[in-house]
């Protein structure tokens, strides 16, 4: 390198551009986001792209916006120059997509791009073009109708060196859709056009309510979703959370479903991936992601958008409160899903689940909320549902008219008598004394001990006539609870009922695995977990390791229930359990919470990991499979099923039943055909 290539100069205009477009247009899809974006600040309200040769070859955006004024023109393609902020100040509360003002000057230094506008209704409108090596704008007179249209064409055309790191122009059409999606969804109110090759690939109309904003979802997001989505809308301290969030059973093997917005920016952001991650852990299956179209609403100046050249990322000034809200939201609205109400979600083509909110964000939050919907939780949290609750109040269940030996109605009559009077609340079993727990776990403590009545080694007509139910069936089904009725027990594993829609098919273990676990999670909430004592104490012989676990994490393992005696440096006895795992096999459950006591470590390291040792507990405690219900058995499972939070899924995130409708039924045997 010689003298004069050292000294410093200022680069030439086209140079620094194409320096700057590095960071701009990576691709086709970079330059889409950027005009459209520039659109929306610019007020528009419908939007149509042109798109050939996956954009590299065509790129046009038209809009109804503002326009831009004459004067204005020659600085609409300049570097750093935009309406959008004027001010230092403007720049900490920035409230449109756009505000950089290098978007324009980029792009021109790597294709050929001409804007045309107009500002009046006239037609009468200009065109600017920025052309040679200073990029000089030129201005001419064009007729254009109000708004703006953008021509960008021969992308990288005078940079092969980044032209030829292009994909093909199926894989840069993919980029582009993926962008259009993102933006579709972000405003719902902007009708939007898309033509690939002369194509129209999607035509979406303004979707101004909450119903046609689901026709949109329709449209742009996986089949099923809007079907088996809960619709949301929160408002607490300054935030309000609303959208769409999908089942965990629509739950994808990559997180490519997931839309997230900010004041209307679509955003990837670490702190709202965990918090989302958080309040699905107890749903999901492992490996899966969610699937969600979730918009935050918040002041502008509490979040900083300029951190990443792309926008992509942000940066809240108080990333607790936002980190908190959104937790609690969206674990709210999951654990006020329960089963039964999915599938009438689904057949209602609507949303489904109420939503609710428990907790508090704090007194700040406490003292700040205002209410936007229909209901509020506890706490203040504004909250909107498509779908009302379902009715959980008992019903009279309906007998079948099958014949039953006089001795076997007898001995059925003093089992329902016996069963009803153990009925319990789910609250009232979580007294500190105990008594409540003692004096209404028959039921439970039945499942897990197994098998104690004759006829219910088998699945026959003598067991198939539950407590409380007529003799008959109604023709009339309208009210029956969600889950319908037990009919039968499929080997050993698996309870079929019938209900208004048609066969539900319950995984037994998994439904009363999830029903343990959220009430052992309760009473953890409420520490400590009530201890049963053993009339036979169980010894143990384990290695020093756990002996040593044991003896640290006394305290964890007395909050969960379980009562651990060291009796020597490689010996335990197990003294008491959980009341609510009664009949558990105290050995294996042991022995799994000790390797849950490796695995975790230190005291805190349980504390903050007591979800999964609870998960891990409950399901020693739950019914096996193999394990013969009675009728009455049967039917409390379904019932306490309805009113169980999460009980769509179990502890692991696997369904716990599903619903074959009628119409699939028919579809099977050809019926009607």
């Amino acid at each position: 390198m010689d003298a004069e290539q050292t000294r410093i100069q200022a680069l030439a205009p086209r140079l620094a551009n194409q320096i700057a477009a590095g960071e701009v247009v990576e691709r086709p899809a970079s330059v889409l986001k950027e005009l459209l974006e520039n659109s929306l600040d610019a007020g528009a309200n419908e939007l149509e792209i042109e798109l050939e040769a996956g954009g590299i070859k065509l790129l046009k955006v038209r809009d109804n916006g503002r326009g831009i004024d004459e004067d204005d023109l020659p600085l609409a393609l300049a570097r750093h120059a935009t309406s959008k902020i004027y001010t230092l100040d403007d720049l900490e509360g920035v409230a449109t997509l756009g505000f950089r003002g290098e978007a324009l000057a980029s792009i021109s230094s790597v294709a050929r791009l001409e804007l045309v506008t107009s500002v009046e209704d006239s037609g009468k409108g200009w065109r600017v073009v920025a052309e040679g090596r200073d990029m000089t704008p030129r201005v001419s007179p064009a007729p254009h109708p109000r708004g703006t249209s953008v021509i960008v064409r021969d992308l990288f055309f005078n940079t092969p060196a980044r032209r030829k790191f292009l994909r093909t122009e199926r894989t840069e059409y993919g980029h582009l859709e993926g962008l259009f999606r993102r933006l579709a969804l972000s405003r719902p109110d902007v009708a939007f056009t898309l033509k690939h090759n002369s194509k129209v690939v999607h035509r979406l109309r303004p979707a101004v309510d909450q119903a046609s904003q689901e026709q949109r979802l329709k449209q742009l997001m996986p089949s099923g979703f809007i079907d088996s989505a809960l619709y949301l809308d929160m408002e607490a301290t300054g935030l309000r959370l609303w959208g769409w969030v999908g089942l965990p059973n629509q739950a994808r093997a990559q997180a490519d479903q997931q839309y997230f917005f900010v004041n209307g920016r679509s955003i990837r952001d670490r702190l709202v991936a965990h918090a989302i991650r958080q309040a699905y852990q107890d749903v999901l299956f492992h490996g899966r992601h969610p699937v969600f179209v979730l918009h935050l609403e918040l002041d502008p100046h509490v979040v900083d958008v300029n951190v990443h050249p792309t926008k992509h990322e942000v940066r809240f000034r108080d990333g607790r409160l936002v980190h908190d809200f959104l937790f609690r939201s969206l674990h709210r609205a999951l654990a006020d899903t329960r089963a039964g109400q999915e599938s009438n979600a689904a057949n209602s083509g609507v949303a489904g689940g109420g939503v609710a909110a428990d907790g508090a964000l704090g007194a700040e939050a406490e003292n700040q909320v205002s209410s936007r919907a229909s209901g509020a939780g506890p706490d203040g949290y504004a909250m909107t549902s498509s779908v009302q609750p379902q009715d959980q109040s008992p019903r009279q269940q309906v007998g079948m008219n099958w014949s039953v030996p006089q001795a076997q109605r007898s001995q059925s009559s003093q089992r329902s008598q016996s069963s009803q009077s153990s009925q319990y609340s789910p609250h009232s079993q979580y007294s500190h004394s105990g008594q409540g727990v003692k004096e209404t776990l028959g039921f439970y403590q039945h499942l897990s001990e197994g098998a104690k009545h004759p006829e219910d080694t088998t699945v026959s007509s003598q067991n198939m006539v539950p407590h409380n139910r007529p003799s008959h069936m109604p023709d009339d089904q309208s009210g029956m609870p969600p889950l319908g009725y037990a009919l039968a027990q499929l080997h050993g594993v698996y309870i079929l009922a019938q209900n208004a829609q048609g066969l539900v098919v319950v995984d037994m273990h998994a439904a009363h695995e999830r029903i343990t676990y959220e009430r052992m999670k309760q009473a953890y909430a409420e520490p400590p977990l009530v201890s049963q004592p053993l009339l036979v104490p169980q010894h143990l012989a384990v290695s020093e390791e756990e002996t040593e676990a044991v003896q640290q994490a006394g305290e964890v393992l007395s909050d969960l229930g379980l009562t651990l005696e060291v009796m020597g440096p490689r010996s335990l006895v197990i003294r008491g359990l959980p009341v609510l795992l009664q009949g558990a096999e105290g050995e294996s459950l042991v022995f799994h919470v000790l390797e849950e006591l490796k695995r975790f470590g230190t005291t805190h390291g349980l504390r903050a990991h007591v979800h999964e040792i609870l998960a891990t507990m409950a399901c020693h405690g739950s019914v096996r499979a193999n394990r013969r219900l009675s009728m009455d058995e049967m039917n409390a499972l379904l019932r306490d099923m309805e009113a169980t939070e999460r009980s769509g899924q179990c502890n692991h995130g696997r369904p716990t039943w599903f619903q074959l409708d009628m119409s699939q039924l028919d579809k099977m045997f050809l019926r009607g055909q």
